[in-house]
């Protein structure tokens, strides 16, 4: 597997505003044996017309549509099932990589031929792609039906060989978050996930996100649909996991929420008898 085709993989929707940063980061790539499959959900903006519009004639991009708004479950399952590459990678429209993440990527595959994945960490961004702050992960312990990476280890920049990802149930359709928990969870069961210690990866974080802000509550829900979906084909109990990891920590956000409310009322409380609380409002 000297020069793997390795396919880029995007499931978009609505990002078209993003994808100049996407697209510009694939063409430096310093590995040349690429192609990109882009699967649009049915963008309701002018995001195909941007995409359609940078990719020109360029024959390794393949753009394709679903018939319907489907969700991202359906659009990254899909996103694999047209690739052609023997490596496969997950890049958001709005995110971006380092111009050495294919060649360092296949590198790695080479090296570890027995892996499933081989997982980097990312650079977090903040909406116009300036690099705020590196992410630092760890090797996780392979083979352990109990590991259902809570902390968030296997992160992008996550690559996977095609012919390992077809040993599994493939991506789950009908999810509408947490889609690359239920893809590395699949391939962990499957085959070794490996790590190499570079930031391959530059997350932007904006308000759109389909993980951030006000989505943060449906992800979080999601999160664990896919968990429970995992435990299921592991034949394992989660039950302690569940309580200890979701319940308790749920029930210390809202603590802490309340804890803030508090805070605040008494603040402006404060603010009322010393005549500064119209001041604050304007």
């Amino acid at each position: 597997m000297t020069q793997p085709l390795f396919s880029i993989l995007i499931a978009q929707y609505n990002n078209g505003k993003y994808f100049r940063d996407c697209f510009d980061s694939i063409i430096a790539q310093t590995y040349d044996n690429w192609e990109v499959v882009i699967v649009d959900d049915g963008s309701t903006d002018d995001s195909v017309a941007v995409m359609k519009n940078m990719i020109g004639e360029d024959p390794r991009f393949k753009l394709e549509f679903n018939e319907k708004n489907e969700g991202c479950g359906f659009t990254k399952r899909r996103c694999t099932e047209l690739a052609a590459g023997e490596i496969c990678a997950f890049l958001d429209p709005d995110d971006a990589i380092t111009k050495e993440a294919l060649n360092v990527m296949v590198d790695e595959h080479a090296k570890y031929p027995e892996a499933a994945a081989i997982y980097s960490r990312p650079y977090l961004c903040d909406e116009f792609l300036n690099i705020e702050h590196e992410v630092k992960s760890e090797q996780v312990t392979n083979g352990d039906p109990y590991f259902f990476d809570l902390e968030g280890k296997l992160f992008a920049f996550l690559s996977y060989k095609k012919s390992v990802y077809d040993k599994t149930f493939g991506i789950s359709s009908d999810l509408k978050r947490a889609v690359d928990r239920d893809l590395v969870l699949k391939l962990y069961e499957v085959g070794p996930c490996l790590y190499v210690d570079k930031p391959l990866y530059k997350y932007r974080i904006h308000d759109r996100g389909i993980s951030t802000t006000q989505n943060e509550d449906k992800a979080y829900y999601w999160l664990w649909v896919t968990i429970i979906d995992a435990a299921r084909r592991r034949n394992v109990n989660i039950e302690n996991l569940f309580i200890d990891k979701a319940l308790t920590g749920r029930k210390q956000m809202a603590l802490q929420k309340e804890i803030d409310g508090y805070n605040t009322s008494v603040i402006f409380k404060m603010l009322r008898k010393l005549g500064l609380f119209k001041t604050l409002k304007r």
